[in-house]
């Protein structure tokens, strides 16, 4: 295994068509610690826990700690426990012999035995029924699976992977979670960070996702306007980077820029717009244009202090146009000098008549 994960980024991205690692763990403090244990146990046989809300990418980290093991030439095998109904999760994990029921005409493997030599990944765990979750531990301490209706069990080797956006300590109180199974598969636990704890990784995020998107769909883009990227980063993101991936992609099919604030704007709304005491004539579309219009004008000030007030300049760095940009500051009843500061001598924007502008 390399010392540095980055070194394989590239071969990553396309043996797994996964993001290169520096996308993925990105720049903040608590994805760095997460990259230095992915580094540390990829190629140990402890079973690991990874959680975060949805979206965070929790199949991504587990999908690179296989790549990065002793058995990144095995199979992984994803088992997402919610979509597998109780009555045939069971079988679907463990597997079944001839006549083990009603309908078993044949013996049958379970995801258990098909990951054999390589990697388990048991999303959403918590949502194991009773049985399962007394089969998985047994599986765990003996190394054996058992078929349903078998009478011996089969040895495998199977790097095990749990992952869920639960609160299990909960669930452990409630009954619905076993205890010794928790302590089990949590040798190590790694915590994913919601994107809106991450802010500043969102630009390389938004950044790979559109030229993925970009190659995807045969569609060339514009790179993302600094504008557009601080709406981006002032979002709340409840879905995660799943929910970034998605408007990404809205973008590059549809466009252009006016979409995607607007996009942003609902999102902020569903987000923060359901609040006890709201009025219930309060219209939605309101609500929704004055989430753009503050994110808009928050953008456009910080860009003209970064500028010094010199409108020009930040016209082209927001990628509009000159004249629509002083509509935009007159709209948003953004003040001609004090919001602003002092501007340097000779860096006040003219018009063709040589007054100046608002």
């Amino acid at each position: 295994m390399p010392r540095d994960l980055a070194e394989s980024a590239w071969t990553l991205d396309g043996a797994m068509n996964l993001p290169p690692v520096e996308v993925i763990f990105g720049h903040t403090s608590a994805m760095r610690e997460i990259q230095e244990k992915v580094l540390r146990v990829s190629d140990t046989n402890v079973p690991i826990l990874i959680r975060g809300e949805s979206g965070t990418g929790k199949e991504i980290i587990a999908r690179l700690m296989h790549v990065h093991s002793a058995w990144k030439s095995g199979p992984f095998v994803k088992v997402h426990c919610p979509a597998i109904p109780e009555t045939l999760l069971e079988s679907e994990l463990f597997g079944h012999e001839e006549g083990a029921f009603t309908g078993a005409t044949s013996a049958q493997q379970g995801r258990v035995e098909s990951a054999n030599g390589g990697t388990l990944l048991l999303d959403e765990i918590a949502e194991l029924s009773a049985g399962a979750q007394a089969k998985l531990l047994q599986m765990l301490q003996d190394g054996e699976v058992f078929r349903i209706g078998a009478r011996q069990g089969k040895s495998v080797q199977v790097r095990i992977v749990c992952a869920t956006h639960r609160p299990v300590e909960e669930d452990i109180r409630s009954g619905s979670f076993r205890p010794d199974l928790f302590y089990r598969i949590s040798v190590v636990t790694l915590h994913l960070p919601p994107l809106r704890e991450r802010r500043e990784d969102i630009p390389a995020l938004a950044e790979y996702l559109l030229q993925y998107y970009s190659r995807k769909f045969g569609r060339p883009v514009e790179p993302l306007t600094s504008y557009l990227l601080q709406l981006l980063q002032d979002c709340e993101w409840p879905g995660n980077i799943r929910e970034l991936e998605n408007l990404i992609s809205r973008y590059v099919l549809l466009g252009p820029e006016e979409i995607v604030a607007q996009d942003l704007a609902t999102a902020q709304t569903e987000s923060t717009g359901s609040q006890e005491g709201a009025p219930a004539d309060v219209s939605l579309r309101r609500i929704a244009r004055n989430a753009a219009q503050g994110a808009e004008r928050k953008a456009i000030l910080q860009v003209l202090n970064a500028n010094q007030g010199n409108r020009k300049k930040t016209a082209r760095e927001l990628n509009i146009s000159y004249r629509s940009l002083l509509y935009k500051i007159r709209d948003a009843g953004i003040p001609r000098k004090g919001a602003m500061g002092k501007r340097p001598p000779g860096t006040e924007p003219e018009t063709n008549d040589g007054r100046t502008d608002l």
